[in-house]
């Protein structure tokens, strides 16, 4: 089947990235589960790109992926800087409820898990609560052995289309990557902490602050103690990692 949007990506930091618009990037999500055949997405943030200098399996993982989105300013930045742009940030939270929506449309159950039982338990009612037509096939927490196969076989008994796994990085990545094959003809996308955020246990930083890039130090706030390595630590190495890319690139041209 040709696909309705054609694949443009870019290479940033040694891996592919689409190219893609917000809704060009639902749509070609939309292409990927009428295929029926496992596909894993990954996002692509400035502490995953330190995470994949400190990690070769991770970046392995990540180059292997079918779609790979630029979710954070910072990469959309790099992006130009670098002279291989990406359109715009593709959030990996507002995937997560555009892809519900496309699913609720198109009568493609979902299969939600990760976070507490409470947590992810509260984002299925609040998920089938905006979207009538939605059907969660399935909500179980992450706190579960990663290597028992019962799990795989649950999610592909339910007939699931669409696998939002609600872990942190690069958790997610890993078992998505070792597990998706046995889940059925799913796609698989990793949404992070975003179930926290739909249950209300987390907020999400003021649209005016994601607009202009500054969604990560909202975060920063909320979870001072959790998030300071991550983000000051990780976003200096990063900066580090850019330059670098960006002196690379200058001596080849």
């Amino acid at each position: 089947m040709p696909s309705r949007v054609p694949v443009k990506r870019v290479t940033l930091f040694g891996v592919s990235v689409d190219a893609l618009t917000f809704e060009e990037s639902v749509e070609r999500i939309a292409e990927l589960i009428e295929r029926r055949r496992p596909a894993q997405h990954v996002v692509l943030n400035a502490s995953k790109v330190v995470a994949m200098e400190q990690d070769p399996r991770l970046r392995e993982v990540v180059s292997s992926c079918v779609m790979d989105n630029a979710d954070g300013a910072s990469i959309v930045l790099a992006s130009r800087i670098l002279g291989r742009p990406v359109p715009e940030r593709v959030a990996g939270a507002d995937l997560f409820e555009a892809v519900l929506a496309v699913c609720a449309e198109r009568g493609w159950p979902v299969y939600l898990l990760g976070g507490t039982a409470e947590v992810v338990s509260a984002t299925a009612r609040i998920a089938e609560e905006r979207f009538r037509d939605l059907r969660v096939a399935g909500a179980e927490d992450g706190y579960f052995d990663r290597t028992d196969p019962a799990v795989a076989r649950r999610i592909a008994q339910s007939g699931a289309r669409v696998l939002f796994l609600g872990m942190p990085s690069p958790a997610k990545e890993f078992w998505l990557a070792e597990n998706l094959e046995h889940c059925g003809p799913v796609f698989g996308m990793g949404v992070g902490g975003t179930f926290d955020i739909w249950a209300g246990k987390t907020r999400r930083a003021p649209l005016w602050m994601q607009r202009i890039g500054l969604e990560w130090f909202y975060r920063l706030i909320q979870e001072p103690r959790r998030m300071s390595g991550r983000y000051l630590v990780g976003n200096a190495r990063f900066a580090m990692i850019l330059a670098r890319e960006a002196l690379s690139r200058r001596s080849e041209g």
